[in-house]
């Protein structure tokens, strides 16, 4: 028989990161830091969290031995993340910001004739990046491990795809916002798919990253061109409703005027 002490045992929590969730819930830190001595552990534990996650991956990738590599007691790591799922989510969110600010020095090159060279250049800093760093494609398997990690890189994703749309609009000026919207985001999760494919063991780096500047510039050729052709439409459209008023205007003028009546 259970004894009464187990009976009343509180049920133990489950880490709300392993949740099977309606809503995931969006992991950050439970605080940022904002002086420069906490932000020198921050860090810290940030950079050896991603070495770690490197040289063991994300199964055998502790709290415990973070802070121990950061030289930093466990509750200081605990003051910032909740668990590693938290600690990885940073870290992705880490990369993106690095990607979006180089992505920031490609704006305003488009819709510039050479927009596909400043294309070339950006995915070749990107795969660069991929190819040296193998922390970032531990990082982005690591965010596929449970439904709230999933959410946050969702999150994560949108928001880079938000600044690839701003980018978009000139080159596809009179596509419907939400369609350029979408445009954004199928673009980004590609690039991120075909990266984390182009540093696989059995596959040719170079060769993976030729495919995707195909994609890639294959599906903006595309965009443009559609574009341009609702503009045309856009344009017989308006040419028509303005020769239809002139023509109406015209029949109203010509309209013989009643004699008076004596």
């Amino acid at each position: 028989m259970e004894s009464a002490s187990n009976s009343r045992r509180t049920p133990r929590r489950i880490d709300p990161a392993l949740e099977v969730q309606t809503e995931p819930q969006e992991l950050v830190p439970r605080r940022r830091p904002t002086q420069e001595r906490s932000r020198r552990k921050f860090d810290a534990l940030l950079a050896a969290s991603r070495e770690l996650l490197t040289e063991v991956g994300f199964e055998s990738f502790t709290c415990e031995e973070v802070a121990a590599r950061a030289d930093v007691p466990i509750g200081t790591l605990y003051q910032f993340f909740a668990n590693k799922y938290v600690i990885v989510c940073e870290l992705n969110r880490q990369d993106l910001v690095g990607v979006q600010e180089e992505l920031a020095k490609f704006n305003g090159e488009i819709p510039s004739v050479d927009w596909l060279r400043f294309l070339n250049s950006f995915v070749d800093h990107m795969a660069g990046l991929w190819a040296t760093d193998p922390s970032r494609r531990e990082v982005w398997l690591a965010m596929q491990s449970t439904p709230s990690t999933r959410a946050t890189g969702a999150i994560h994703e949108r928001e880079f795809a938000e600044q690839v749309a701003r980018m978009l609009a000139p080159l596809t000026p009179d596509t419907p916002r939400p369609r350029r919207k979408l445009m954004a985001e199928v673009l980004v999760h590609v690039v991120y798919s075909m990266l984390n494919f182009s540093v696989q063991d059995d596959q040719t780096h170079a060769e993976a990253v030729a495919e995707l500047k195909r994609i890639m510039v294959a599906y903006l050729q595309v965009a443009e061109r559609d574009s341009r052709t609702q503009a045309a439409k856009r344009k017989r459209r308006e040419e028509s409703e303005r020769s239809r008023e002139a023509q109406h205007a015209g029949a109203h003028r010509a309209e013989p005027t009643s004699p008076r009546q004596p």
